[in-house]
């Protein structure tokens, strides 16, 4: 699409504030009703989606130009999906992807925050976000006896992302992820040096070149390597892999798996078996790309009418994304089946959960937004009583971790891969 296909959209939007909060009907407590981040960071409407959705407009008519000003508007955002979910409550309107058009069109202009650069110049040298070496890519896993899939085959993959290949201090829960399916017997491997970044994360921040190019690498090399399905603990490339690479037209000829739910079905066959008690009393925070995002792309072609002038009909219909279909109840499965675990649910969950903070570069860019918004995760999390803050996205996971540290919090921080491992520990 276009920055101008969404115009109506930006003319429809009646500023009703809508993108700012948790829905009406499911709100629960009053001290946690927001939705956007960036709303509670800057309290200022042009960071809303509806602000954006102006931004756009003034954009379109010549009223505004791309200048340091307008970038941050656009870009202190966590790309977090919680506006167009609480907007669809009530419209049919596209936010986040007047949003992701902005960018695009920044990009092109070259009005973009100075971090992505290096970022981007990673990515083009590396084939990775991290600024690292990618002959170091597969280190992570050296001495596991993994099969290398450049090499031999298997029918499963285990893609580890850039983020758990590089960032030593998530390496024990992505060691421990390959070994509990390892150890199930799953015929699996790795590509090691050969593995590139999905280019979700490149996509959000406007390079949406970036995206198509690693999707054909990417399915080429899983084609080569003749795997049938595709498991990932990174939720970004969980998202990448299955909505992203859909929407332009790359949908890859594999089943594409979060780690979580190749536990969870590995459980129910009886093949990981959880019998060590774990006493923690934790809460699960829904990471935006496993949750909300993950939701299927609904590929739509139509045309869009005014009846009588004035309201606006798709035909055919087109159906919304709400967010309702992403991977929630998974982990919370796996949490009830670990003995001596408690979940307590946080106010704000599933499709309407709280960003985490560190999404579309923000962490980069704007790492104080970053750790605020993590912050107020962490609080959300204490409220409920939670002795302990547990997710399934290495970003989340790192950011809580840091804002903790920073805020001086004691919160414990675990993948839920780290918990599964600990309830396993007696059956090694």
């Amino acid at each position: 699409m276009s920055l101008e296909y969404y115009q109506e959209d930006m003319m429809r939007c009646n500023r009703c504030s809508y993108c700012k909060w948790v829905p009406h009907e499911v709100m629960k407590d009053a001290g946690f009703l927001g939705i956007c981040p960036s709303v509670e960071k800057y309290n200022f409407h042009s960071r809303s989606a509806s602000g954006r959705m102006i931004t756009a407009l003034s954009l379109l008519k010549g009223r505004i130009d791309l200048n340091d000003a307008s970038r941050d508007t656009i870009y202190q955002c966590q790309m977090c999906g919680g506006c167009d979910v609480s907007c669809k409550m009530e419209r049919d309107l596209e936010p986040y992807e007047v949003m992701q058009e902005l960018r695009f069109r920044c990009v092109e202009n070259g009005v973009i925050p100075p971090e992505y650069l290096r970022i981007t110049e990673s990515l083009k040298r590396e084939a990775n976000t991290m600024e690292k070496p990618k002959a170091n890519r597969g280190n992570w896993a050296k001495g596991m006896g993994v099969k290398d899939l450049g090499k031999e085959k298997a029918d499963v993959l285990f893609h580890a992302g850039c983020k758990y290949s590089f960032d030593e201090s998530l390496w024990p829960a992505a060691k421990s992820g390959l070994k509990l399916l390892l150890n199930a017997g799953v015929d699996i491997g790795i590509m090691g040096k050969k593995e590139v970044c999905c280019g979700g994360r490149s996509y959000e921040m406007g390079f949406k070149d970036e995206l198509a190019k690693f999707a054909k690498i990417t399915i080429k090399a899983w084609k080569s390597a003749g795997v049938k399905t595709v498991v990932t603990p990174c939720a970004d490339c969980y998202q990448a892999f299955k909505v992203l690479y859909d929407k332009i037209g790359e949908k890859p000829d594999v089943e594409i798996l979060h780690i979580t739910e190749f536990i969870h079905r590995l459980i129910k066959e009886d093949k990981i078996k959880l019998t060590r008690e774990v006493p923690l009393n934790v809460t699960y925070h829904d990471p935006c790309h496993l949750g909300r995002l993950a939701e299927p792309w609904i590929h739509w072609e139509g045309e869009i009418k005014k009846v009588y002038g004035q309201m606006v009909v798709h035909e055919p219909p087109k159906k919304k994304r709400f967010g309702t279909n992403g991977v929630y109840d998974v982990p919370r499965e796996i949490l009830k089946a670990i003995p001596g675990v408690k979940l307590t649910e946080m106010h704000r969950i599933r499709e309407y959960a709280w960003c985490c903070g560190s999404g579309a570069g923000v962490k980069e860019s704007y790492p104080d937004f970053a750790e605020s918004t993590a912050a107020e995760r962490i609080k959300e999390a204490r409220a409920v009583g939670a002795e302990a803050l547990v997710s399934s996205c290495p970003r989340c996971i790192s950011n809580f971790k840091h804002s903790a540290a920073q805020t001086g919090d004691n919160i414990k921080v675990y993948d839920i891969i780290e918990l599964v491992q600990q309830a396993m520990k007696n059956e090694e």
